[in-house]
């Protein structure tokens, strides 16, 4: 008499190592970086030397910052277009407060924060509490912002750039918190790229070992479902773009003090390529799946891209074409990663 053969729980299925790792939202990412950074290092003779390196890895920091920030509002399922121009914004507020008004520095930077944090208020509190796309209710606040930077500034100071920060008493104490550099070897290292690493490493912590964490997967899976099982659905919202509006203030004092001066137009133009670096390093453009490290390693390939086609000695528009293709290739793989993902289940 034959014997039936117990069902297999598939909770306790076993996987391979390398299934494991295609799960993974930023294996993608690492895997284009060491490709890059192997293409351009071999076929440059700039790209890999420690002068080189230095720039690529400065322009990638401060737009790693960023992108995840961004990623983690779209692993909740929000889009923040008014990003890039909090960076500018809260750079001129410190600029204009100190060199026009002698408000200490420290006290300018404080209050620079103060309005970005409640930028991120107003934009969660109306996404939130209208039911409006946060894409339209950013763009809004976008041109509320640039609007203010361009005509505001103009009209305070009478013209649209800062100058003469150098000159501001305790400049030099803000400039060894965001604007220093430290030499190792022949290789320059930007307090930005330790504010980006710390920045990466903080957001991985909070997604995968915090409830808040859990919380932002939910809203951004299934937010509806998340409300019902007690997720304090506007609590993360606010947080979420909170973040991401702290982080362009973070962003506009790196900028600020490295280079003495901001522009009204400082950031601006930037909001997309902080989505496309999310997007290849993992998230969903529906939410609910991403990583803050992916993110990074999205900006990472940015950088190195940029700089590299200046090495290389191509036309910089070619960078355009590479971000649409990445952008694509990203959205592809992430969507066949996914499909691979709930197939194994």
């Amino acid at each position: 008499m034959a014997t039936a053969t117990a069902p297999v729980d598939e909770r306790i299925a076993t996987t391979s190592t390398l299934t494991r790792l295609m799960k993974r939202p930023e294996i993608g990412a690492l895997v284009a970086a060491i490709v890059i950074f192997v293409f351009f290092a071999v076929t440059t003779d700039t790209f890999a030397t420690p002068a080189g390196s230095s720039t690529w890895l400065r322009g990638a920091s401060t737009i790693g910052i960023m992108a995840v920030a961004v990623a983690m509002l779209m692993i909740g399922g929000e889009f923040d277009l008014s990003a890039g121009a909090i960076t500018g914004f809260t750079g001129l507020v410190v600029g204009i407060l100190t060199t026009e008004y002698g408000l200490n520095i420290w006290v300018a930077i404080l209050v620079s924060l103060a309005l970005a944090v409640g930028i991120g208020v107003a934009n969660a509190v109306l996404v939130m509490k209208t039911g409006l796309p946060s894409f339209i209710v950013t763009l809004g606040t976008f041109f509320v912002l640039q609007g203010i930077d361009l005509a505001g500034t103009k009209a305070l100071i009478g013209q649209v750039a800062i100058q003469g920060m150098a000159d501001v008493p305790y400049y030099d104490q803000a400039k060894k918190v965001f604007g220093s550099a430290l030499e190792v070897g022949n290789m320059t290292i930007y307090a930005s790229v330790f504010w980006w690493i710390g920045v990466a490493l903080l957001a991985t912590w909070v997604l995968l070992r915090t409830r808040a964490g859990n919380w932002v997967f939910a809203v951004g899976g299934a937010q509806q479902s998340a409300r019902q099982i007690g997720v304090p659905v506007l609590k993360t919202k606010i947080g979420l773009f909170v973040t991401t509006a702290v982080a362009g203030w973070l962003v506009g004092m790196l900028l600020l003090f490295t280079t003495s001066t901001v522009q009204a137009n400082t950031g601006v133009g930037q909001e997309f390529i902080y989505i496309i670096c999310a997007v290849v390093g993992g998230c969903l453009l529906t939410g609910g799946y991403g990583s803050a490290i992916g993110a990074a390693l999205g900006a990472l390939i940015y950088g190195m891209v940029n700089q590299g086609i200046v090495y290389s000695g191509w036309d910089n528009n070619w960078l355009r074409a590479f971000l649409g293709v990445m952008l694509l290739g990203a959205v592809l793989l992430n969507e066949w990663v996914r499909k691979k993902a709930e197939a194994s289940r």
